[in-house]
């Protein structure tokens, strides 16, 4: 295939949020260094980590001006020098940063085949949502049929990739969502749906529990949700998967982990997982092919917007106004 010099790609030239967005057409086509790919991008994954990008919020990210998304599926184009295992025309998603342009370099290490059989689009979210998701419940949050399970963000890419997989596992699945969004998580297989925005989170887990609390609570919101999370958690044996901090940050004490909320507390970052552990990150990767030869992991139906699009799908995204998995075709 012959490589264009220049790209289309999405811009974001400040800090100020995804209004300061801007499309352009003359940005030079990345060449991959040892151990990365270039994919022709087909499909790019729209995340909440987008939206804190672009207000500096998302640690560790890069600086405006900078090209945004973490997320991309598409066609293998060049291998970068060292890189093994992968093939030229193969289709794969990975994460990396840049994925709002029609071409990406990705890691080698963090990208997996798009499934036999599913378009591109369709195998978004398979690195980042359902493997945070089943990375919350299973590895770090050692789930077990029987027990009760706190779904922050029900309605998002992990939220629902969570839901189905804990009721797949067993579990009783206690769902948090703004009230227009609970007939989809209920769709989902939620046994019962909670609005975070009319009632106090905790004491109604603690009231549908009997006063025991959840077994394992999935925390990606932070701020005033993070407490009622820790309230929320089985005393003593309870555990709390921290992924995410859409809503700002919070923190706690060890004389409150003693005293307070003595329970177990586990941070998850993607990432991290897979260049720290890159064992537990194949064992997901495993466990997900099973889970869709079981029928659980089905191919994504997820809202697709052109690239122009992007700043309107981020805003919306940032208020709160949609539901499931969103992508940009470039």
């Amino acid at each position: 295939m012959n490589i264009p010099t220049m790209m289309r790609a999405l811009q974001q030239t400040s800090l100020g949020g995804p209004q300061d967005m801007r499309l352009i057409t003359d940005v030079p086509v990345p060449t991959p260094g040892p151990g990365e790919v270039l994919i022709r991008v087909t499909a790019a994954g729209v995340n909440f980590a987008d939206v804190m990008q672009t207000r500096g919020t998302y640690h560790g990210g890069p600086q405006p001006p900078y090209l945004p998304g973490f997320e991309a599926a598409g066609e293998i184009l060049v291998l970068g020098e060292g890189v093994t295992g992968l093939t030229l025309g193969a289709h794969v998603i990975g994460t990396g940063y840049g994925a709002f342009a029609e071409y990406m370099v990705l890691p080698a290490v963090a990208v997996v085949p798009v499934p036999t059989g599913w378009a591109d689009e369709q195998a978004l979210g398979l690195v980042l949502n359902w493997a945070t998701a089943l990375a919350a419940l299973k590895p770090l949050g050692r789930i077990a049929a029987g027990e009760t399970v706190l779904i922050h963000a029900a309605a998002g890419g992990v939220g629902q990739a969570a839901v189905k997989m804990a009721k797949h596992y067993g579990a009783t699945v206690i769902a948090s969502a703004s009230s227009g969004k609970h007939e989809a998580v209920r769709a989902l297989g939620a046994d019962l749906v909670i609005d975070y925005r009319s009632v106090d989170v905790a004491a109604e887990v603690l009231r549908l529990t009997d006063g025991k609390g959840a077994d394992l609570v999935l925390e990606s919101v932070g701020g005033a949700t993070f407490a009622a999370s820790l309230a929320a958690a089985k005393r003593v044996t309870g555990r709390v998967v921290v992924y995410g901090v859409a809503g700002g940050e919070a923190a706690i004490t060890n004389w409150e982990l003693n005293f307070t909320h003595p329970i177990h507390l586990i941070g998850l970052h993607i990432g991290l997982l897979i260049q720290t552990a890159p064992q537990i990150f194949d064992e997901l990767m495993s466990e997900l092919t099973a889970l869709m030869a079981a029928g659980v992991f089905l191919p994504g139906r997820p809202a697709v917007y052109d690239l122009a699009d992007g700043p309107k799908v981020l805003a919306e995204l940032e208020a709160g106004a949609t539901v499931g998995k969103l992508a940009l075709r470039p």
